[in-house]
Formats: structure tokens, C-alpha cells, sequence
């Protein structure tokens, strides 16, 4: 291995894994809403996307512990782990999905809600626990939002695999239901620091990264989880005595999730066309095309739980946009890659 292709490996971003979620939820809208033939190529361009990942990560914990160690007490790097949980998810959601495949889809879920754990309690605690602290205007981004939509990623996959438990269905569903409240109330918390970040200190072109889409993107995935217990209910006596607050506040997210769009369309034009800010390939860029997929996809599954078929348009168009910011990161990726197989990776 060359320094070059070594240094690669040893300054991956933990929120690489976002590749994987950008990849499956575009893989699902298409399944959904779109082209069926592109969604199965899609899913298994993923399970390669993923598996490569985790040979790269295990890799760099066995040779670059420090690097690691590193990343999960840093506040701004640290929270890229959790795409790891929401990867892992989103693909099985996919496997049950785009195959069909339901006891992978299980598999994958019971991994998830693994993962889900150890880095959520490993991430916080060292973040809780550190002496030296950052101020909130440099420790808080969008990617601290990853941390819901990897809960609520969990409770998207439980609700699908639900139905194939026979008599433990209720259960999964009462956990996916706590998952999807957890999550819910965690994006309260941290998107009122993130605002008051926005709004009371001064913001620079370079603040403005793309993991500030999972604003939306955490509400999005919100809803996706709020419409999928929703289509649950009949398979629990608690989802159907809550019909009613599960509908409201699912919309809630949604409606959430709206008003973020053109504020982040806004941003995004101040950012590269007013302070002309290179629009550059940076894997963090995956963490821009998800959200766009999964409003697409939350769309579509909220029109058919609150009987709103006119939202329908909305979600095709929306994969649209998902499709292309997926083309145009992918070609930016490549020539990355082929940079580091050359052992002249770009900087």
C-alpha cells in the first residue's frame, strides 16, 4: 500500500457510509415510484458499495486506531459514525424492498439495532465526558442530525419486517414506535441548537457544508418512519389506538421537512453563486443527495397514509432531483477513485 492510498484509508470520513444510504434510498424511490430495472441495479451496486466500506473502516481500525479514536471524540467528525446504523438499514430496507428478501432484511435490522447502540452511547458519552469542548458555533452542524435519522432508520426497517414475526409482530412494532418517539424528540432537541446556531452567530460560505441538508433530510426519514407505522397499525392494538397522533405528527414532520427545502436552496445559491464557493467533489456530499431521496420516498408512503394522492407528483419529481444529484456525485467519486488507484488521490 502507498503512503498516498494509506493516508486515504487513514483520513476516511466516519460518515462515509452515507454513500450507502444516498445509493438506497434512491435504489427504493425507484422501486417505488420510478424505474424498477435501475433500483435492482442500484441495490446491488450497494451491497458492493457497503461491503468495500466496511473492508476500508475495518482496515483502518486495525491500523489506524489513533485516527479512529480520534474521530469519535471530535464534535464535528464523530457524528458521521452513525451513517454506519442508517446504512446498514437503509440497505436492508432495500433487501425487503427491491428482493424481497425478508430474512436478510430481518438480519440487517437486528444488526442495525446492534450498531444503533454502541454507537450511540459510545458517540455521546465521549462527546459528554470530554474535557476540552468546542463553542456551539464550531462543534454544532447538520451532521449531529445523524444521529436521528439512524434511529429512525431502525424504526423504518422494524415496522417493514414487522408483519414476517407472526407472534412477536407487536413487540417489534411497540419498539419501533419508541424508536420513532426517541427520534423524534432528539431532532427537537438538537435542530433548535443547530437554528440557533444559524441566526445568532455570523456564518461563513465554508459553515455552509452539505450535511446541513439533513435538516431536512431527519425529518424526512422521520415521516417515512411515522407512514410506515401508520401502514402497520392493523397489526398492533396500540398503532391503531393512536392512528390519529401518529397521522398529525407524521404530517408534522413532513410539513417540517417542506419548510427546510427552499431555506436550503436559498443557502446553497448564497453559498456557491454569491460567495462563489468551489462546488467540488467532497464525500460529504452523499449526506445531500439522501435527503433529496428520501423526501421522494417519505412523499410517496405519506400520500398513501393520510389518503392524499395529489402528493404523489411531488415525489416524482423529487426522484428526479434525487437521480440526477446522484449521477453528478457519483462521477465526482469516481474520479476520486480513480486518483487513489493510481496512488494520486486528489486533495
Amino acid at each position: 500500500m502507498t503512503d498516498r492510498r494509506a493516508e486515504f484509508i487513514a483520513s476516511m470520513h466516519p460518515a462515509s457510509f452515507a454513500l450507502v444510504m444516498a445509493t438506497g434510498i434512491v435504489s427504493n424511490g425507484n422501486q417505488l415510484i420510478g424505474f424498477p430495472w435501475l433500483a435492482v441495479v442500484l441495490w446491488w451496486a450497494n451491497v458492493a458499495f457497503y461491503i468495500t466500506l466496511w473492508v476500508l473502516t475495518v482496515i483502518r481500525i486495525v491500523r489506524f486506531p489513533a485516527r479512529v479514536v480520534a474521530d469519535i471524540s471530535h464534535h464535528g467528525r464523530g457524528v458521521g459514525f452513525f451513517t454506519i446504523v442508517a446504512a446498514t438499514e437503509v440497505l436492508g430496507s432495500g433487501a425487503l424492498i427491491v428482493q424481497n428478501a425478508w430474512h436478510l432484511a430481518a438480519a440487517l435490522w437486528a444488526i442495525g439495532i446492534v450498531l444503533w447502540a454502541v454507537v450511540t452511547y459510545t458517540v455521546f458519552t465521549v462527546l459528554t465526558i470530554k474535557a476540552d469542548k468546542p463553542p456551539l458555533s464550531e462543534g454544532i452542524n447538520g451532521a449531529w442530525l445523524l444521529a436521528v435519522v439512524a434511529a429512525q432508520s431502525v424504526s423504518v426497517l422494524g415496522a417493514q419486517v414487522a408483519v414476517g414475526m407472526q407472534g412477536n409482530a407487536q413487540a417489534v412494532l411497540l419498539f419501533s414506535l419508541c424508536m420513532w418517539l426517541g427520534g423524534g424528540m432528539l431532532y427537537i432537541w438538537i435542530i433548535s441548537l443547530i437554528f440557533y446556531r444559524y441566526t445568532f452567530f455570523a456564518m461563513s460560505a465554508s459553515d455552509l457544508a452539505p450535511p446541513y441538508w439533513i435538516n431536512m433530510g431527519a425529518v424526512a426519514i422521520s415521516t417515512l418512519a411515522g407512514a410506515t407505522l401508520v401502514g402497520a397499525a392493523a397489526n398492533s392494538p396500540v398503532l391503531t389506538d393512536l392512528l390519529p397522533f401518529l397521522k398529525g405528527l407524521t404530517l408534522l414532520f413532513w410539513a417540517t421537512a417542506t419548510w427546510w427545502i427552499p431555506m436550503l436552496v436559498i443557502l446553497g445559491i448564497w453559498r456557491h453563486v454569491y460567495k462563489r464557493f468551489p462546488l467540488t467533489y467532497d464525500p460529504l456530499y452523499w449526506g445531500a443527495v439522501f435527503p433529496l431521496g428520501m423526501y421522494a420516498v417519505c412523499t410517496f408512503r405519506l400520500a398513501h397514509a393520510i389518503d392524499t394522492p395529489f402528493l404523489l407528483v411531488i415525489s416524482r419529481v423529487f426522484l428526479y432531483v434525487a437521480i440526477a444529484a446522484w449521477s453528478a456525485t457519483m462521477v465526482g467519486l469516481l474520479k476520486m477513485g480513480s486518483g487513489v488507484i493510481s496512488g494520486n488521490p486528489p486533495k
